[in-house]
């Protein structure tokens, strides 16, 4: 306890000036201080007693769309660098999107809803898997990550990248589908929402979809070394968060020219995109992760299981 609440002592100003970067007049962030001493402090003990400053560590951060993976991950870096004195680099899965390009070909190629960002088989695999070869070298040189701008839904041009100087001791790759499982094909048959209902018919590209989970992403998957999971009630729960989120960006982004913000009917119908994957990871997420992090219905988390 002493050292949790030294820890909290250390990063408390540093950790509350971010907080209350992210909150907006009518969103406030309750229960920082619990939230901070009770489950990320310890979380963070945890990653720093994996740590092995000749090999990087790698750590999946997994939740449903709005669950507050951004947040989390940033405080957690935060608490890493500061108290723990290691070196910490954040890349999320949705950096590594195909281009609005790309995306469209896979459309075309394969199925429609392909051009929508967001599921399996719309990330660039090969950039992540090599992103994970050349920081885990031990000969480490400099490196580029990728960035997606959400704003127009594009990725940003390479002089905006993110430079990776020195070697990290953690990486934590944060991302929706981090660590999905692929489904059965009889779990495919049956159509979860009105989008596929609608959409995909003949279920082709909800098996495209799956398929990548069963192949590219299952070898991506295997890069981590440990996996934490936000997990929310229910589905409903996301969809209102992610509705915040989305007015939220409006909000902060301050030249709105060429802004591809979402209305309320665009977030729904995007989210029934991500709706299948997340209802899954619910149940496959409990058998894989390392930490399991439950979240309430006011986002806040309410009780944490460690279990490897």
């Amino acid at each position: 306890m002493q050292e949790v609440n030294d820890c909290f002592s250390e990063v408390k100003k540093d950790c509350f000036k971010f907080i209350s970067s992210q909150e907006t007049k009518k969103d406030k962030f309750r229960n920082k201080e619990k939230m901070i001493k009770s489950f990320l402090i310890p979380v963070s003990q945890w990653i720093s007693k994996k740590s092995n400053k000749k090999k990087t560590l790698v750590i999946g951060l997994a939740g449903g769309q709005g669950s507050g993976k951004t947040t989390i991950s940033s405080i957690l870096s935060i608490i890493l660098k500061k108290y723990f004195k290691l070196n910490v680099f954040i890349v999320s899965i949705d950096d590594f999107y195909k281009t609005r390009k790309d995306r469209k070909m896979l459309s075309k190629k394969k199925h429609p809803l392909l051009m929508t960002r967001g599921v399996p088989g719309t990330h660039d695999v090969n950039l992540m898997l090599s992103f994970f070869k050349k920081i885990k070298l031990k000969k480490f040189k400099s490196l580029e990550a990728p960035k997606f701008n959400k704003a127009i839904d594009d990725r940003y041009k390479k002089s905006l990248w993110y430079k990776i100087k020195t070697k990290p001791d953690v990486v934590i790759f944060e991302g929706w589908c981090v660590g999905a499982r692929a489904q059965s094909s009889s779990q495919l048959k049956k159509p979860i929402n009105s989008l596929e209902k609608v959409y995909d018919q003949g279920a082709k590209w909800r098996a495209h979809v799956n398929n990548q989970l069963k192949t590219k992403y299952k070898t991506l998957f295997n890069q981590l070394d440990g996996l934490l999971y936000l997990k929310a009630k229910n589905f409903n729960l996301l969809r209102e968060w992610r509705l915040k989120q989305e007015r939220k960006l409006w909000i902060q982004t301050k030249n709105k020219k060429n802004l591809k913000i979402m209305s309320s009917g665009d977030v729904i119908n995007f989210m029934q995109t991500y709706q299948r994957i997340t209802q899954q990871m619910f149940k496959d997420a409990l058998k894989v992760s390392s930490i399991i992090m439950n979240l309430n219905s006011n986002h806040q988390i309410e009780k944490i299981k460690f279990k490897k």
